[in-house]
Formats: C-alpha cells, structure tokens, sequence
C-alpha cells in the first residue's frame, strides 16, 4: 500500500511539473496572469458556492435519509453535483456569447437554452425519485427503531 502511495505521489509530481512546462512554453507571459486569475476564481467559486450547496443539500436529504432510500439520496445528491458543475462550465460561455465574439463558428449554439434544458431534465429526475422514494416509504412503513425483547 505504501508503494501505491508513493507510485502515485511520484506520477502527480511527474503530471504538474509537465504541465507547468507546457504552460511556460506555450502561453505567452502576459496570458499567463490571467490564466492565474481565472484558476483562483474558479477555486473560490468551487469552495464558497459549489461546495456549500452540496453539503447543504446532503445535510437536507440526510434528514429525511429515515424514510427515503439510500437510492433515492443518491440520485438526487448526483443530480445537484451535476447541476452545479455543469452551470459553472456553460456559464462562461453564456457570457462570452453574450458579450459578442470576433468569430462566430466558435460559438455556435444557444448555449443558455441547451442549459435550461438539461438543467430541466436533471429537475425532472429528482422530482420522480423523490415521488418514487415518497411512494414506496408510504407503502412499506419501517419502525424508526427496531423493536427489542428484554429476556
């Protein structure tokens, strides 16, 4: 198990000292602030929204996790994670498209309506897990604790 660990540790290292080459090497030196720039924010972004709502919403469902089925967190926690991310990734480009582009092949689609879609469709899952969950907690009614026996 330790070997695996440092296996790899080693790899990592490998993987982001060549991915600093090839950003040295390929990314013009005033780009690169603004490369910098835009990791950071998307750090921040990450842990002082994504992250919070994610918890927030398991800590929600972990509440009701008594009488809804593990399946049925799982389904919705998935649904919320992909939510997010997928709006952190397609929101950029709403902007850009918004804001105008010298070329317009590079962004061809209407990006906001795909996301509303999609977004819809995640929406539609969770509503039929949790109706799914709902219906089979109310028809197999579990004790909360099991029942014991003094002897």
């Amino acid at each position: 198990m330790r070997a695996a660990r440092i296996l790899l540790v080693v790899a990592g290292v490998l993987v982001m000292a060549f991915g600093a080459y090839v950003l040295v090497t390929t990314v013009r030196p005033a780009r690169i602030w603004g490369l910098a720039t835009w990791l950071l924010a998307a750090v921040v972004l990450h842990d002082a929204v994504l992250s919070p709502f994610v918890v927030g919403a398991g800590l929600l469902l972990r509440r009701t996790g008594r009488t809804l089925g593990a399946g049925v967190l799982v389904v919705v926690q998935t649904a919320v994670v992909l939510g997010c991310v997928l709006a952190l990734v397609v929101l950029p480009e709403i902007a850009a498209k918004h804001h105008g582009q010298k070329n317009p092949t590079v962004l061809p689609f209407d990006y906001t309506t795909r996301l509303l879609v999609v977004e819809g469709l995640l929406l539609a899952v969770v509503v039929v897990a949790l109706v799914v969950g709902v219906v089979r907690a109310r028809r197999s009614p579990r004790p909360l604790v099991a029942s014991t026996t003094n002897g």
